[in-house]
């Protein structure tokens, strides 16, 4: 294998593939060589349903590593960052047989209710770590194939993430790591200890259909002659097991006990370093993906989404700039809590635009309190003081877990219309906060490349 002995001058190409777009870079130490490149795809929304065309997704990163151009035929080891969950299920020769089902996805709710009350809703969560949320745990979109869609896995050989499709396409390797396995519902996430029979036999789930388990670190496989052809990428080139998007952010800010990474965007992530698995109903609990370190994550599914909504169906006569500038206004403004009520004029917002990543029974959106004098400022000042709450209620979850918590944070997105500043006004005490740019990107150069 092509590995460089000393990670500090090791060549990596970054693949991070987010939920709407593929991003690349050559990485050398944590940091971006040349610039980020950045290839599209599109993300179905029908009804309840959320999902990605898989070989959209793989056009994507062929594109994005042509894109890259020579630099990434010149890399040692090329690492994988990816949205989590991202169920895909493939065939022998490791094609896709259905979509990739994202977080949003909330068909298989009816599925997630009799999973938890086949297991119990206590030993699900302190096997998994989490409860069976529809599509944010993939094993419901399992299930729901199972029942619904039994024909598209006749032929399946293998389920997993989207690194695990990758590497299927790239490497032939059947891998997933730690922190993606979490997220599947049948991993022992809590004690790291590898898939479980009580949860596989729950679901119908044969262990011979699910990848290996393998560390982030990993060497996990190297291209193939047919992942160079499919890819463009050099024959024999290492790639890593790969890892959580947010997981990598957390390998940036130094991944130690107590350390918050607070990824705000379209989704609002925020995410805690732990020493062990504490599972918390509330809060999502996995693997970090490297050593036995673990996440403990809260997640506001429509952040800067429910605003982009606001806009387009209160504010479409405003341009993008004007539209943001008056939320950032209205966020300074609302600080006074007499100028906040005023702004408000009686009107609330439950921000569950995107349901909710902890509730099985899925919550949804709703203003309270509208009345013939209500104007859309009034509805707006609601959604972004609802979000704003939402986003201070999260600390006192993780005061719960009794891990003692760094006050200084690490940010990442968020600098569009203000957004972080909307979101951490609220928090209770002092904290402080630094910002990383491509910070799901450039985290992968934090892992040290081992064999498998």
């Amino acid at each position: 294998m092509r590995l460089a002995l000393y990670a500090a001058f090791m060549k990596m190409l970054g693949i991070d593939v987010g939920s709407s777009s593929v991003k690349a870079a050559v990485l050398v130490n944590g940091k971006v060589r040349g610039e980020v490149v950045r290839a599209e795809f599109a993300t179905r929304h029908e009804g309840v349903r959320v999902e990605v065309d898989a070989e959209g997704v793989l056009r994507a990163i062929k594109k994005a590593i042509g894109q890259v151009g020579m630099r990434a035929k010149q890399v040692d080891v090329a690492g994988l960052s990816v949205m989590s969950p991202s169920w895909v299920a493939m065939d022998k020769a490791g094609r896709a047989l259905t979509p990739v089902i994202t977080h949003q996805d909330r068909r298989s709710v009816e599925e997630a209710k009799e999973i938890e009350a086949k297991v119990g809703k206590e030993r699900f969560l302190q096997v998994a770590g989490n409860r069976p949320v529809p599509g944010g745990i993939s094993v419901t979109s399992w299930e729901w194939y199972r029942r619904h869609e039994a024909a598209s896995l006749k032929r399946a050989d293998l389920v997993g993430h989207l690194n695990t499709l990758i590497h299927r396409q790239m490497t032939g390797a059947r891998v997933v790591d730690p922190a993606n396995a979490s997220f599947m519902g049948v991993y022992q996430t809590v004690t790291q200890g590898g898939w479980s029979d009580e949860l596989c036999e729950a679901v119908g789930l044969k262990r011979e259909l699910l990848p290996e388990v393998m560390e982030a670190d990993r060497v996990a496989g190297c291209v193939s002659r047919e992942g160079a052809r499919a890819f463009g990428l050099p024959q024999g080139t290492p790639v890593l097991t790969g890892i959580v998007d947010t997981s990598s952010a957390m390998l940036l800010s130094g991944a130690e006990e107590g350390q918050f990474t607070n990824n705000c965007g379209s989704t609002d992530v925020l995410g805690l370093c732990v020493s062990r698995g504490l599972p918390h109903e509330r809060l999502l609990t996995r693997a970090l993906g490297v050593g036995k370190k673990w996440m403990s994550v809260s997640t506001i599914a429509a952040a800067g989404t429910a605003l982009e909504w606001a806009r387009s169906q209160l504010f479409a006569d405003f341009s993008k700039e004007q539209f943001w500038k008056l939320v950032k206004k209205m966020a300074r403004e609302g600080k006074s809590p007499r100028k906040r009520e005023e702004m408000m004029a009686g009107v609330c917002f439950d921000p569950y635009l995107a349901g909710e990543r902890t509730s099985v029974e899925q919550r949804k959106a709703a203003f309270n309190g509208l009345t013939l004098s209500t104007t859309r400022e009034h509805m707006l000042a609601a959604v972004i003081e609802a979000l704003a709450a939402a986003s201070a209620a999260r600390l006192e979850l993780f005061a719960q877990l009794g891990v003692p918590l760094k006050r200084k944070i690490m940010a990442t997105g968020g600098s569009k219309g203000g957004l972080a500043e909307l979101f951490h006004r609220d928090w209770k005490g002092k904290w402080s906060f630094w910002e990383e740019k491509e910070a799901t990107l450039r985290g992968l150069a934090k892992l040290e490349p081992r064999g498998n």
